[in-house]
């Protein structure tokens, strides 16, 4: 009869216990559901065994480089980083960003973009060599004959989405850098950045 006390207060405790890591537990999910973290802001994954849960925002690869692009005397970063819970259904950033962390571009595709359709038959192929086929385009993805100057070679026309005033300052610019990249739907994409105007455009799909 005299244990039965502390027995109580052994249930107790653990009652108490089980209630405050509960609670902790829902503090957390609505710390992370109103988050207001910049997407720019590189994730850093979570540390295996740690229990924490793979999401849309979990990185699974990335691949940098740096270029001369918005100046002629500093080099820009590139960056394209795989964001989500599987390679297959992730989400490709790709980020420009000067040397002192001014983003210039950031766009979002589907990771199936960087599938090369010449190379791989996504009808045909398997969930694991579509996987490796979208690292093996992102290993390619910042080659260096994807770099070319000027961006506006002479005798290409005028695309209908540029308008005639960032069309005449690329034109007036020889020095200017073009990235092309595919972009979602298998669409050629040039960026180039127009520095009289201080933007970075798409001039070509």
């Amino acid at each position: 009869m005299k244990t039965f006390p502390l027995k109580l207060s052994g249930i107790a405790l653990l009652a108490a216990g089980l209630t405050l890591q509960l609670s902790s537990c829902v503090s957390t999910e609505r710390e992370v559901s109103s988050s207001t973290t910049d997407p720019r802001t590189t994730y850093k994954p979570p540390v295996a065994g740690n229990g924490a849960r793979i999401g849309s925002k979990t990185v699974l690869n990335t691949v940098s480089t740096s270029h001369t692009f918005s100046d002629p005397n500093t080099k820009d970063n590139f960056i394209l980083q795989l964001r989500g819970p599987r390679v297959l259904t992730a989400r490709a950033h790709f980020i420009v960003t000067t040397s002192k962390g001014d983003t210039l571009r950031h766009e979002v595709m589907p990771a199936r973009a960087l599938l090369s359709e010449s190379t791989l038959d996504p009808q045909a192929s398997s969930v694991r060599d579509q996987e490796i086929a979208i690292l093996q385009g992102m290993n390619t993805f910042f080659a260096a004959g994807h770099f070319s100057q000027p961006a506006v070679p002479a005798g290409l026309e005028q695309p209908a989405e540029v308008d005639t005033k960032t069309w005449a300052a690329l034109r007036e610019d020889p020095s200017t850098v073009a990235f092309d990249f595919t972009g979602t739907g298998g669409s050629e994409r040039r960026l180039a950045y127009v520095r009289k105007l201080g933007k970075a455009v798409v001039i070509s799909h």
